[in-house]
């Protein structure tokens, strides 16, 4: 009765360790998985029991390698067999040793995974090392053999000729940031002569060596590269086919070694090669770190002009305008309008060097094409219906709206439009001559007035309100007559931002005249449905202001007291 009351006190002691362990009170020493290097004085496993034929061992040993997965495990023998009275403890043994195996995996994972990335770039780095080696032994073996056949290129220096760089009487070591080291066997003679960084630092008697070191180098096959040049006779011959990058680095290099000929022969291939984007950015940094100041004018005549350009910017910007709008392929006359709005969009993101079109100009374009509608809506308005040149006619309106529909886009991107939005404000000529024309021509016209209330609900434009109201009085009509057309025909029509303009346009108007407007437009909306602008929003907001959430512009001040107090001085 004793043993069982004591057996079961112990397996209830047990419970109770267990469970505080999962709650975290209580470490467990024995599912402690922590690396050496994190518990340093931790006492090393006791050794196994000698190995038994009759009796099985009793213990587990687990053990882990860094560069191994943790999966894997050895054991050295097979687990006890669990008792009876043991069965709920080593369950809840089994469960701590699982949770425990885990965070040592996860441990054990992050170590894995920073150690095969420090490989990873020690086999990266010696990968570049050994390849840049190789590409300097092929530069020396490749000017050794062609300056012992005399073929493919010319070497001298001064009347002699040198058999490649194998024997001279200076010893050259080029050291690399990144380790890499070369040697050379060069003659002073061809230093001396070549470059007068050397021409300095080589000032002693005949026959004597020297050995000169350079160390803290960007790239070590550029120098030595530098030096094979120093040998040639014809440098463009063998500059021909260089990729830029590496003539930039040649250059850079002969400029810090006062290779002059090396500079000059470096300018003179970045004269005549073609760059893309890219290179001549580099090739503008680079010249302008260099600071060769006469050398580089003629490598920079392609990106510079003397005069500037922005002296005559603006002669350029309206003869283009000008051959655009006159264009007479559609084809070519659209890319070339979205060529030039890209470009203008680009130079209006630089803000250091923006170079504005005249705002004259665009609104002289703009009068142009104004009398060029009106002209060309006079003249369809009383022509026959069966006359053959009638849709020619119509497309010249067509033609004429899009021409200024592209200039307003300009005006607005360069927050020039509020000029605009008056004169079109004034157009009620215009507005008859619209009404006459077929829908189906004229709907073109009708998107000039969405662009402008588009750029007034987003704050694009700022107009005083009567401004903003005069434009919907006379062209909402319009714009409402022609919705369905626009909507079917075009296909860069936004329904959603045109409805939306509107809507914010109406909202910014004293609320009077919303009430005028939005009521015309109720109508017209149960009447002719998708085929007029939705700007049920609108009305909404409208009918909340009026009805709902009334401000009176009068404040009661009939409780406000005023004191008037006399000091005296």
């Amino acid at each position: 009765m004793t043993a069982s009351t004591s057996s079961a006190e112990n397996t209830l002691k047990s419970k109770e360790v267990s469970t505080m362990i999962k709650q975290g009170f209580i470490s467990d020493q024995t599912l402690s998985f922590s690396s050496p290097s994190r518990n340093p004085t931790r006492p090393p496993p006791p050794p196994p029991p000698p190995p038994s034929t009759t009796t099985a061992t009793t213990s587990r040993a687990y053990y882990y390698s860094p560069l191994s997965s943790p999966s894997k495990t050895v054991l050295n023998s097979p687990p006890p067999a669990p008792s009876t009275n043991s069965t709920q403890l080593t369950r809840t043994h089994m469960s701590d040793s699982t949770q425990s195996t885990r965070t040592d995996s996860t441990r054990s994972t992050l170590f894995e995974m920073m150690s095969e990335e420090h490989l990873r770039e020690s086999r990266t780095q010696e990968e570049n090392l050994l390849k840049s080696r190789t590409r300097v032994e092929k530069i020396l073996a490749e000017f050794n053999a062609n300056a012992s056949c005399c073929c493919g290129f010319s070497f001298g220096c001064g009347g002699y000729c040198y058999s490649g760089l194998g024997s001279g009487d200076v010893r050259l070591t080029v050291v690399g940031r990144d380790g890499n080291r070369v040697s050379m066997d060069v003659h002073k003679r061809v230093l001396s002569e070549k470059s007068r960084f050397f021409a300095e630092k080589l000032r002693r008697e005949r026959g004597v060596s020297h050995t000169v070191e350079i160390s803290e180098c960007d790239d070590v096959e550029v120098y030595v590269e530098t030096v094979v040049l120093m040998y040639c006779h014809d440098l463009k011959r063998r500059l021909m086919g260089e990729d830029v990058n590496k003539v930039l680095g040649l250059l850079k290099v002969s400029a810090a070694i006062m290779f002059d000929v090396g500079v000059v022969s470096c300018l003179e291939y970045l004269e005549a090669v073609p760059w893309s984007e890219v290179e001549e950015e580099k090739i503008i940094f680079h010249l302008s770190q260099l600071q060769l100041h006469d050398s580089v004018t003629e490598v920079l005549q392609r990106v510079s002009c003397v005069p500037s350009t922005s002296t005559i910017a603006d002669d350029i910007f309206l003869k283009l305008f000008t051959s655009v709008l006159q264009a007479k392929d559609d084809k070519a006359r659209r890319e070339m309008k979205t060529v030039i709005s890209r470009l203008l969009k680009e130079e209006a993101s630089d803000r250091e060097n923006m170079l504005d079109v005249s705002k004259d100009h665009l609104y002289s374009l703009c009068h142009r094409c104004l009398s060029s509608l009106i002209l060309c809506l006079s003249e369809a308005s009383s022509v026959n219906e069966s006359r053959q040149d009638r849709g020619v006619l119509m497309g010249e309106i067509a033609r004429e709206a899009d021409n200024l529909q592209w200039i307003v886009d300009i005006l607005i991107e360069k927050k020039m439009g509020d000029e605009f939005v008056k004169l079109w404000a004034d157009q009620k000529d215009l507005a008859v001559l619209h009404s006459k024309i077929p829908t189906m021509y004229s709907h073109e016209i009708s998107r000039i007035t969405a662009q402008l209330c588009i750029a007034i609900g987003r704050g694009n434009i700022l107009v005083p309100k009567g401004t903003r109201y005069s434009l919907l009085c006379t062209w909402l009509d319009a714009l409402y007559e022609d919705f369905g057309w626009m909507r079917r025909a075009c296909r860069s029509f936004d329904k959603k931002l045109v409805e939306d303009g509107l809507s914010q346009t109406i909202l910014t108007l004293p609320l009077l005249q919303q009430q005028t407007i939005l009521l015309n437009w109720f109508d017209r909306f149960l009447n002719k449905g998708d085929d007029c602008p939705n700007i049920q929003r609108a009305f909404e907001i409208w009918w909340r202001r009026a009805f709902i959430r009334q401000y009176s512009a009068e404040q009661d001040n009939s409780h406000l007291q005023i004191t008037v107090c006399d000091y005296q001085n």
